[in-house]
């Protein structure tokens, strides 16, 4: 039997308030009219002596054969053990009649209706426990589904953000290795770059949420080392407009669509341009990439749109409804572009 916690307790201690109220109210309500404790003491009698029966079963019901037979859908064992209690608690009240021999006939049609009602008082006494106690177990099964649901989809954010990580250094890594046999000292700001990306990463998002600036300088030295790759005929601008450099939002939320922007949209041999626009302001942030548009070849493996398939995720379990996504091709075709608006 597992050990009562806060809420049973809680549970129970309604229950006795609730019942306490129902047994003291008639006495209060007897003496206020009266002003007499006889009569008052009377009726406290009688109130008990008449809700005695309904409220044993109350508790039994909803405290244990809800639960050892109920439950357990021992149906017929169910309704034989409360006959039986129902009938020790009233046991003397259906033998009245051997104490009153001689009432009218009208006197025991009066008594049998009130013994149908008294009857059914306890009927119903038994149904309100079994709904009530329903209730609760329907309540807690859904407040334990939710937990497991908001569990779930941590660990699924985790993952998802997981992934990103890997990305971002393995290109790195390669751009600062190509970058090695053609210029040291800029190897070694690309490595002091690639540091600070690696300690933000690691150490700034494990949070729900981070400041934008973080995200706005994490964003700025991965364009910087994803530059080291372009030759000259590729054209990188990047505007960063924020408000309020303290909002918060989900780390690394649009670095999947910057690297599919350096990914794709460059060209080694034809003019290329990439365009990163991030603007805030007031309760919405606005981010935009533009770059062009080189189509991998059918033989090219490389990818499977992982990254934008886990950011969009990610946007559905954090911002839920309150987010716009928008991708595709321009007019003129030559242009890709993916915009993603975000309410606060």
């Amino acid at each position: 039997m597992e050990k009562p916690n806060r809420k049973d307790w809680i549970v129970l201690a309604i229950h006795v308030g609730v019942w306490a109220t129902v047994l003291l109210l008639p006495v209060l309500t007897s003496w206020l009219v009266t002003r007499s404790w006889e009569y008052a003491k009377n009726t406290a009698m009688m109130t008990y002596s008449m809700l005695q029966s309904p409220m044993l079963l109350y508790f039994l019901n909803f405290y244990v054969f809800d639960r050892w037979l109920f439950q357990r859908r021992r149906y017929g064992w169910f309704a034989a053990v409360n006959l039986v209690v129902m009938l020790a608690l009233n046991w003397g009240i259906l033998f009245i009649g051997d104490y009153a021999p001689d009432m009218p006939p009208i006197a025991w049609v009066g008594m049998s209706i009130g013994f149908f009602i008294y009857f059914l008082l306890n009927i119903a006494m038994i149904a309100t426990a079994l709904g009530i106690r329903h209730f609760i177990r329907v309540r807690l099964i859904r407040e334990q589904l939710q937990e497991e649901k908001a569990k779930h989809a941590e660990a699924e954010l985790a993952w998802l953000k997981n992934q990103i990580n890997p990305h971002f250094l393995f290109n790195t890594l390669n751009n600062i290795s190509s970058l090695a046999a053609i210029d040291g000292e800029a190897t070694q700001e690309a490595i002091a770059q690639l540091s600070d990306l690696l300690r933000y990463a690691m150490y700034e998002t494990n949070k729900p949420a981070v400041p934008l600036h973080g995200e706005v300088e994490f964003m700025r030295n991965y364009i910087s080392l994803m530059k080291l790759r372009v030759g000259g005929n590729t054209v990188v601008n990047t505007d960063f407009s924020v408000e309020n450099q303290q909002l918060e939002i989900a780390p690394l939320l649009f670095i999947s669509i910057v690297e599919n922007a350096f990914k794709h949209g460059v060209s080694s041999n034809r003019p290329s341009y990439i365009i990163i626009r991030l603007k805030q302001e007031g309760e919405q942030l606005s981010f935009e990439c533009r770059n062009s548009n080189y189509p991998k070849a059918a033989t090219d493996r490389s990818g499977r749109g992982i990254g934008i398939e886990n950011t969009r995720r990610r946007l559905d379990l954090l911002y839920p409804g309150r987010y716009i996504w928008q991708m595709g091709l321009c007019d003129n075709t030559e242009t890709y572009f993916s915009k993603i608006i975000l309410r606060f």
